[in-house]
């Protein structure tokens, strides 16, 4: 980890509080809760909105029916959860961003339901490789997924997509990522991007060509080194474990927040609301004041784990 609504199509946002219970014969109280919110505009210069998101819960259960044994010795019902989010922003002309993104996502749930073997609980370190893998082979398969639908449709050459993905179970977070969107971490009131831009302007600085504040820098920071899809050479996802601490928000964006937004100005907005989803509608709302050049999309996952 790096230094630790109107017109919007359709789209809008939501939150739920999600309850997860440990594996225990007293299942008496929950063991983590997630405050979850998800929200995306077209922004005042598109015409079109290319941003895509997904924000899931996947769970297996126990419940027993009939038995005799004592009820100290089995619970009567046992529930796990897993949560993901995902945002995509898509790239290329005549409106093959939109299907770019909402391709890769689609591919993405259906690699997920096509999976035998969830991975619902990290208990060792091979558990938290495998899921580790498995994410970067799903980014693999979802860029193929792209890349051949472009292949049979001349009007979609060249098309492509961001793709940020990030699954917890429990304490453990695992984040996927390819192109400029972003994931961040709030912790105690300290904003850390997770992930990092590949984009030619981030090459510059990683090569110690430019500075970030740099003119010529600013001009190339929507030029994508790599991406889902598009007509280049397949690049791989970066993909990353974190353990998760009380009181963590995990955001998800697309470049229309944090070409609009500064981090100090993030950070500051998830600091002050009191739920996921004004937290979200406040995000919009600052990057529409600021200008919304571009599609705008946000998810949000607060964090609380009660003793």
């Amino acid at each position: 980890m790096n230094d630790p609504n109107d017109s919007s199509e359709g789209t809008g946002s939501n939150s739920k509080l999600l309850n997860f219970w440990t594996g225990a014969s007293n299942l008496s109280g929950p063991s983590a809760q997630v405050d979850l919110a998800a929200l995306t505009h077209t922004g005042f210069v598109r015409t079109k909105n290319e941003d895509h998101y997904l924000a899931v819960r996947a769970e297996r259960s126990l419940q027993i029916m009939l038995t005799n044994l004592p009820d100290d010795l089995v619970p009567s019902r046992f529930d796990e959860f897993a949560y993901g989010l995902a945002v995509a922003d898509g790239v290329g002309g005549s409106g093959a961003g939109d299907v770019a993104s909402s391709t890769a996502l689609a591919k993405l749930i259906n690699l997920v339901i096509h999976t035998s073997d969830w991975i619902m609980r990290i208990i060792e370190r091979q558990d938290a490789d495998r899921v580790m893998e498995r994410m970067s082979d799903r980014f693999r398969k979802v860029d193929d997924a792209v890349r051949a639908l472009a292949e049979n449709d001349p009007s979609l050459l060249g098309m492509g997509t961001t793709l940020t993905v990030a699954i917890s179970r429990s304490r453990d977070l695992f984040i996927g990522h390819i192109g400029d969107s972003r994931a961040y971490l709030l912790r105690e009131k300290k904003l850390h991007q997770l992930t990092q831009d590949h984009t030619l302007a981030q090459a510059l600085v990683d090569f110690g060509i430019a500075k970030p504040e740099d003119l010529a820098t600013r001009a190339m920071r929507n030029v994508l080194t790599t991406c889902i899809g598009s007509t280049g050479e397949r690049g791989e996802a970066e993909v990353q474990r974190v353990a998760l601490e009380d009181g963590d928000q995990l955001l998800l964006c697309t470049d229309g927040l944090t070409e609009m937004l500064s981090d100090e100005s993030i950070g500051a907005t998830l600091v002050e609301a009191d739920n996921a989803d004004n937290a979200c509608k406040a995000l919009i709302d600052l990057a529409l004041s600021a200008g919304g050049l571009d599609n705008i999309t946000v998810a949000l996952a607060r964090y609380r784990f009660p003793k």
